[in-house]
């Protein structure tokens, strides 16, 4: 019993080490059928898919607002505890968010490496610069479901359904 229980944990370690090297080796076998994005681990293809189909299966407990992944509700409900687990060691400013963290220490240094092709803009995040892209194609995939106004970017989004919910987080 003991050695079939080894055995199967060796097994699950294997398959992460594979998944692991593959993120190393840039190797992407797992493809969504709907944009042909790529992705190393079938689990990150799943949670991409959702973003197809809407699916939101994490609610946040406090404010009801559902979210595609884990890992975007745990981010989220540190808006409603304050909670800022990361700091800048050159300032000591606090942010809930580590992208939030790295965006700030480029500050410091100034590096905007991620220039908009289409305007003078510059960014020190590439995920930003692709959120301001949508400026110039008009996109705007996050929809309220209470009022069905469209936003660009989810943040703009969560900062919107704070009217419908009457929540303050900064007061």
């Amino acid at each position: 019993d003991a050695e079939m229980r080894i055995k199967e944990i060796i097994d699950i370690y294997e398959k992460q080490i594979v998944s692991h090297i593959r993120t190393h080796n840039d190797e992407k076998p797992y493809q969504c059928n709907k944009c042909d994005k790529d992705f190393s681990r079938n689990s990150t293809l799943i949670s991409h898919q959702r973003t197809h189909n809407e699916e939101k299966p994490y609610p946040c407990n406090r404010c009801g607002i559902f979210f595609s992944k884990k890992y975007s509700l745990i981010q989220h409900q540190m808006t409603h505890t304050g909670e800022k687990p990361y700091q800048c060691k050159e300032c000591d400013k606090a942010f809930s968010k580590s992208w939030q963290l790295k965006s700030h220490q480029k500050t410091h240094t100034g590096e905007k490496p991620f220039q908009c092709k289409k305007c003078d803009m510059a960014f020190s995040l590439y995920c930003n610069l692709l959120k301001h892209q949508r400026i110039h194609t008009l996109e705007k995939r996050y929809q309220c479901s209470q009022c069905n106004k469209a936003f660009s970017g989810n943040y703009e989004l969560i900062q919107h359904q704070r009217i419908h919910t009457g929540e303050k987080p900064y007061q």
